[in-house]
């Protein structure tokens, strides 16, 4: 799998992470226990850095960028959809970033909150928790109690990263 260091900084992967072979990590990112990175995402930390709490979930295609000093912080027990973008903002722990969702500068996803499929959450956006952020731009909306249906999914691919951590093997 490609890991780069960047300079004097090198990715920092807990053991018992899982990062799929066509990912890409770069530099300044962090990765906790039981959290997994799927093929054909890229985690590149050069400016500020990146974080990935403990069993959350990065899945395919989504790239995690940071800004200038503003580091990309994504907390525990969270689902990152496919084809995500997520630059210099904070997701805390439980939170659901839907596929093809772009989350910008300064936004935070608040602990139990959602981001709809494909929606832009603009910059210095809040999501509170229990609010969903739909549509281009978003805009939040009331979504009641969803914090154990994202733990749930989440501890799905915990699950899925033990199965591949054990199983993945290449044939060719």
């Amino acid at each position: 799998m490609p890991i780069y260091a960047l300079g004097e900084v090198e990715p920092r992967i807990h053991p018992d992470a899982f990062v799929h072979p066509d990912a890409v990590v770069i530099g300044d990112v962090e990765i906790g226990p039981e959290s997994s990175i799927w093929p054909c995402a890229v985690l590149r930390g050069d400016n500020g850095g990146i974080r990935i709490g403990a069993r959350t979930s990065i899945q395919d295609g989504s790239v995690i960028h940071c800004i200038p000093p503003v580091p990309t912080v994504v907390g525990d027990d969270c689902v990152i959809g496919h084809m995500v973008h997520l630059e210099g903002c904070t997701v805390e722990d439980a939170a659901l970033v839907g596929n093809g969702a772009v989350v910008l500068h300064f936004a935070t996803i608040r602990t139990g909150a959602l981001v709809g499929s494909n929606a832009v959450v603009t910059d210095n956006t809040d999501v509170p928790t229990g609010f969903m952020a739909l549509g281009v731009p978003a805009k939040l909306r009331e979504g009641g109690d969803k914090l154990a249906r994202i733990r749930d999914d989440a501890w799905t691919y915990v699950e899925k990263c033990r199965r591949y951590k054990a199983e993945l093997r290449r044939i060719d």
